[in-house]
């Protein structure tokens, strides 16, 4: 009689505990978790900050955590080893996997930004800057096979420039380290992100006096991607996600970098609010921001140019083979 007793208020316990756990957790449980792995953290990603601080991500169901991977290479190896879901990274990086061979590609399904991020700064202010003024000069570019230094030795050709004949043209220094280099002496011409060129004009460090982001067109320049695996198990996942970046993309759109800059702060501690401000406005200004998560075929194609102009390109990767626009698509029905 005792045990029945006992083993009868054992169980009411456990059921007491076990509702009490549902209610207090039932907020979370059932919000579905995803990692997001980005190459760096920068103001050229806007909207990915704007989606996080203003709860598009939560109010399509999804608990988001967000790493930051430095660098293409890592950012993919952390996709491909499932240590991330979802990568921030250049369209590049999906080709790069692809043409090695795998039997599970990288899709691209969202874009982000669309155009080229970087700006050339000089360490003298130039007046009427004209491109044939790079000839014979020292240029400090990115990483080679980056998008960045793709882009920028696009545009260098498109001006009658060969980057490798005509310049003395520095890849050897990491990303991180390219600004620190720069501001030390190395070089005449630097190829920068925001918030550093700002930071340099209001240092009086250098001066910004052309966008590679304007000369070299659209292109899917930093998009979201994930293996294809996971978006045939998880395509409510990833389409809850795209439609939480396109409200941040609507959003980013209608408003001025003032409210932007106070929006994607918390993610910036670092960066005094009007350098944040004048970045974002800069590449507002510029058109960098997608304003749709749609990869068309025609950036595609512009991007396959670029790659193929930097001699990194085996064979062209068609935009069929490695993009996903269905979830892009359906994001901007259901954010009207």
């Amino acid at each position: 009689m005792k045990r029945r007793i006992f083993m009868s208020l054992l169980l009411t316990v456990a059921l007491v505990m076990t509702a009490a756990l549902a209610g207090c957790g039932k907020g979370d449980s059932e919000k579905t978790k995803v990692r997001i792995g980005e190459v760096t953290r920068s103001l050229f990603y806007a909207p990915e900050y704007v989606a996080l601080a203003n709860g598009f991500f939560e109010e399509e169901g999804l608990d988001v955590e967000l790493t930051t991977t430095p660098g293409g290479d890592k950012t993919m190896t952390a996709l491909l080893s499932n240590a991330i879901d979802v990568a921030l990274v250049g369209s590049e990086t999906s080709i790069y996997v692809y043409q090695q061979g795998t039997d599970d590609p990288i899709i691209n399904f969202a874009q982000v930004t669309q155009t080229d991020g970087t700006f050339l700064v000089a360490k003298d202010e130039v007046k009427d800057f004209d491109w044939s003024s790079l000839k014979g000069s020292i240029f400090l570019g990115q990483r080679k096979g980056g998008m960045p230094q793709m882009a920028g030795e696009f545009v260098l050709k498109k001006h009658g420039i060969d980057p490798k004949a005509d310049l003395e043209l520095i890849q050897n220094v990491d990303f991180a380290n390219i600004a620190a280099a720069f501001a030390s002496g190395t070089g005449d011409y630097v190829q920068l992100f925001e918030p550093t060129a700002s930071i340099f004009e209001k240092e009086g460090k250098g001066h910004v006096i052309a966008s590679f982001g304007t000369e070299s067109g659209h292109l899917p320049y930093t998009v979201f991607m994930t293996k294809q695996s996971y978006l045939k198990k998880n395509k409510d996942t990833v389409q809850s996600f795209t439609n939480a970046l396109h409200k941040a993309q609507l959003w980013v759109e209608s408003n001025d970098a003032d409210k932007i800059a106070d929006a994607v702060l918390p993610f910036f501690d670092n960066v005094d609010r009007d350098i944040v401000v004048s970045s974002i406005d800069r590449y507002k200004q510029q058109g960098s921001f997608a304003t749709d998560p749609i990869i068309d075929e025609a950036e595609w194609n512009n991007l396959l140019d670029v790659i193929t102009t930097a001699g990194e390109l085996e064979k062209r990767t068609e935009h069929s083979e490695l993009v996903d626009t269905s979830f892009a698509e359906k994001a901007i029905e259901a954010v009207k």
